[in-house]
Parts: C-alpha cells; structure tokens; sequence
C-alpha cells in the first residue's frame, strides 16, 4: 500500500489531519512533515525528500500544499498521487507581501497570539457549530510552535515561486479540494490547478473555509480516500 505523507498548512501540525489520520491509519502508511525548521520553501521540500518514502502519495494544505507543490517539482517521479488542499500555486502578490512586514515585527515583539486571533484566524472558517472548538485548536498549534516557526514560515511564504509550470507537467492522479467559503484560497483558484493538471479531479466542500479537514472531515476524508483509490 502506497504511503500517504501529509503535510500541513501555516502554523499547524498533525493535528490539521486527526480526523483523516483516525479513518485512514488502518489502511495504509500515514508520515506527517512539520514544515518548521526552514525558511525557504525550496529547503522545506528538500527535507521532505530526504525523509519521505521512495515513493508516495502527497497531500497538502495551504501552506503544506504550496510545499508539496516545490516537493512535486523537484521530485516528481516520487510522488504518485498529489492533493492540493485550499492552497494557492501562484507566487505571493506585493499587497500580501507587504501585509507580512507588520505582522512579523508583531510576532518579533511577542504578540504572537495577537497576530493570530486578529489577523489570521478571522479568514480560517466558515461559520459553523464547531468554529469556536476549531479556532481553539489552531490557536493550540500555533503556540505550540511558537515565534520562530511563524517568522521562518512567513519568509518562505513571500519568498515562494510560481508552479504553474510544475502542475502542467505533472501526470499523476491529482485531487484539488477546497470549501467553498474559503476566503484565503477562493474557489477560483482550485479551478485554475484543476485545469493545469492534466489528470485532475476538482471538489468543493461545502459549508467549510480555509480548514475542510476539519470543519467537514467526513465529506473531506470521503473525497481524499476516492482520490487515494482512484485507478
């Protein structure tokens, strides 16, 4: 059975995946990456490769899928099935960039949590039962990793290269999923990777934002096993 390496989006870790990781962990090899340690998305991707599998399916979010994106690129013969969860393929725009200037100098000033709940997790979620639940547990992770992970996050962030080139030239069985109230990574966006992709399949959760995997993970977990299974 082919391995499943997940990788999660900014400030997250593991947790991004509990739900996917309680229903698949019978069934197949599950690794999770923390993307922590590097400030370059090209470095981020490098270790990825050094550890992972020789060969895999790869699933990202947000941030995980812009990594598995520079993971693709720069291996793709490893990776034999890709999903692109609420994530963005495009290089960062200038108005985005210089939003992060600000934030950082926050973080830098230990105003981490502040950084969080004010500007970073109003744009999470759709308005739900377990919003509040949700946004405490991306609160938990993103203290748990704490100033450094989210300066060296950012800096890959801005930094990060356009793979539109990347998904055009990569033919394996690919999933591009969203919900459809994301309002970080809009619907739009997965459709442009759904048409790059030469053997794409497009989903769209609904009643859920930036955090599919979580705020509808059955409906999140149902389409992740169709694509693992897909012939």
């Amino acid at each position: 059975m082919i391995p499943l390496v997940l990788l999660p989006g900014m400030m997250c870790d593991a947790r991004l995946y509990q739900p996917q990781i309680a229903a698949l962990s019978g069934s197949r090899p599950l690794v999770t990456f923390p993307l922590a340690t590097q400030d370059r998305v090209q470095a981020m991707a490098a270790d990825i490769l050094a550890d992972a599998p020789p060969a895999f399916a790869l699933a990202g979010l947000s941030m995980g899928g812009i990594v598995a994106m520079e993971v693709v690129r720069q291996a793709p013969d490893r990776v034999e099935r890709l999903a692109l969860l609420d994530t963005n393929p495009l290089a960062e725009k200038p108005e985005v960039k210089e939003r992060r200037g600000p934030q950082m100098a926050a973080v830098r000033d230990g105003k981490l949590r502040t950084v969080m709940r004010v500007e970073m997790k109003p744009n999470y979620l759709a308005d739900g039962p377990n919003q509040g639940a949700i946004l405490d547990l991306c609160m938990a992770m993103a203290m748990d990793l704490g100033p450094d992970v989210f300066l060296r996050q950012s800096r890959a962030l801005m930094d990060r290269p356009d793979q539109s080139e990347t998904l055009k030239s990569y033919t394996g069985k690919a999933l591009v999923l969203c919900g459809r109230d994301d309002g970080l990574c809009p619907v739009e966006r997965h459709q442009l990777m759904h048409d790059l992709l030469p053997d794409s399949t497009l989903e769209i959760i609904e009643q859920a934002g930036h955090l599919p995997t979580l705020e509808q993970p059955n409906d999140t977990t149902a389409a992740l096993i169709r694509w693992l299974e897909a012939k």
